[in-house]
């Protein structure tokens, strides 16, 4: 747990009492802070009580005592309306802060590497930790994708944080530096969060902020908004600037073309690795993970023959293109991490023959990044809330049922699938949505469906026991070996 120092005494404000603002109250009555706790919902108090936490109604309390406020990424702060609590606080000029911005702010010693992006950024994190921690670097690994950062150990001078951050995050904290800078990328997404595009582009931005050289700036250039981010900072020359592609040569850069990964950092072209040997970093969105992990890697320091191994040996992120099970020759693939629908067209690229459970709750209410990928589809199954709607998307392009509910889709795919055994097909969990309409997050929807797919009848084997690629792969089919 992080020792929260500069609190030490002070009454601080703490909004939001889910997974990371519960540890930023604890963290901070444990740095001897006089914590004032809040949260809308009264379960999440009683958690927070039972924890110890001192729970203080923000509604009525005495402001003039308050100068900070820490919130949780959930809690609106402007758009798209601002919370009364928060209102309260800018009424009185107390700061309004996440607790990224008490991590930066106590751990002034160490380095910090921060990446964001709409797709891509959890699996971009644990692949950097993996390569930084293999590599011998004191390195600890948390933000967005779960961890609070309030309960990661303290550091030493030499030691990093490498932080996964929400375009919500990013808007808490207005005083870090980020030594290593990544944006993968940007498609819309939480834009009423951010009162649309324009807005949602600008909380991304911010990682770059306060950034001069030495310290370095890494952007995915696959997309056009990123395109014209890279081109803005290259012109402005403030910071050290490396361009990623998953898909196309980049100068003085690093990318993957048809899986290999090459180095051009310094002007050269060199190649790495064949990234589909790997069947955790199968697809183009996962060459520019890859590319933007070993760009971060090799600015600080880490040998490329070290990345490469590292590399190699990723185990790849639960819940993002999970490989779970093959039962009597067809595989099982857990994506429930998938909430929209340019990260669900990410994993359908990457395989054949798919028998497609999507569905949830619909953040935008379509799958236009989806529908160019739909000859891989051979049948869906609708569930949730969006079931309804995605309906009238599909019908005249592909088959479909209305399952429902998770249960009987995965029944439904599993008998469907069986009769198309020799094609070795795919059951793909990638939803599209969010979780909650039915599941407390996506963490219990894929755990879930793995519990369904465990339960089926048949012979379940390992899904990477195939030369190491995932069978019905579509890379499966047409695997590149490094300098052919």
């Amino acid at each position: 747990m992080i020792d929260v120092f500069p609190f030490s005494g002070f009454p601080v404000g703490v909004l939001g009492l889910g997974r990371s603002g519960l540890a930023t109250a604890l963290a901070l009555q444990e740095s001897a802070a006089e914590v004032w706790a809040w949260d809308d919902e009264p379960k999440a108090r009683s958690i927070a009580e039972n924890e110890g936490v001192s729970l203080v109604n923000l509604y009525s309390c005495d402001w003039s005592q308050l100068t900070s406020l820490i919130v949780s990424p959930g809690v609106p702060i402007d758009y798209p309306a601002i919370h009364p609590i928060v209102a309260k606080a800018r009424e009185v000029n107390c700061e309004v802060i996440g607790d990224i911005e008490l991590l930066v702010r106590t751990q002034r010693w160490c380095g910090f590497i921060g990446i964001t992006g709409t797709n891509g950024k959890s699996t971009t994190t644990t692949l950097l930790g993996h390569i930084m921690q293999l590599a011998g670097r004191e390195a600890e690994i948390g933000g967005n994708l779960g961890i609070p950062v309030l309960s990661l150990d303290p550091l030493g001078a030499d030691g990093t944080y490498i932080l996964e951050l929400s375009s919500y995050q990013l808007e808490l904290t207005p005083s870090a530096t980020f030594d290593v800078a990544i944006l993968l990328n940007i498609s819309a997404d939480h834009l009423e969060r951010h009162g649309g595009i324009e807005g949602y582009i600008q909380a991304k931005k911010r990682i770059f902020q306060h950034q001069t050289k030495p310290r370095t700036a890494i952007l995915g250039v696959d997309d056009e908004i990123c395109q014209r981010i890279f081109s803005d900072l290259e012109t402005a020359d403030e910071q050290i600037v490396i361009p990623v592609s998953g898909s196309e040569p980049t100068k003085n850069g690093v990318y993957a073309v048809d899986g290999i990964l090459f180095d051009c950092i310094d002007g050269t072209e060199t190649p790495i690795c064949n990234l589909y040997e790997n069947p955790s970093l199968l697809g183009s969105h996962n060459g520019q993970n890859a590319a933007a992990a070993y760009a971060a890697a090799k600015t600080l320091g880490v040998a490329p023959h070290a990345i490469m191994a590292c590399l190699q040996s990723y185990p790849g992120l639960v819940h993002r293109q999970e490989a779970v099970s093959i039962v009597d020759g067809v595989a099982y693939v857990n994506d429930s991490k998938a909430t929209n629908d340019e990260a669900a067209a990410r994993a359908i690229s990457c395989f054949d023959n798919i028998y497609w459970i999507v569905g949830g709750r619909s953040k935008e209410g379509n799958l236009s990044a989806c529908l160019p990928h739909l000859q891989r589809v051979r049948h869906v199954y609708l569930i949730g809330e969006a079931a309804s709607d995605f309906s009238h998307i599909f019908d005249g392009r592909v088959t479909f049922t209305l399952s429902g509910d998770l249960a009987s889709a995965v029944k439904s795919a599993h008998n469907q699938a069986q009769i198309q055994a020799s094609l070795k097909p795919v059951v793909l969990l990638s939803p599209a949505c969010a979780s909650f309409d039915q599941y407390t997050n996506f963490e219990e929807r894929g755990d879930t469906f793995k519990a369904l797919v465990d339960a089926l009848p048949g012979t379940h084997v390992d899904p990477f026991e195939e030369n190491g690629i995932f069978p019905g792969t579509a890379l499966a089919h047409n695997k590149s070996e490094l300098g052919e």
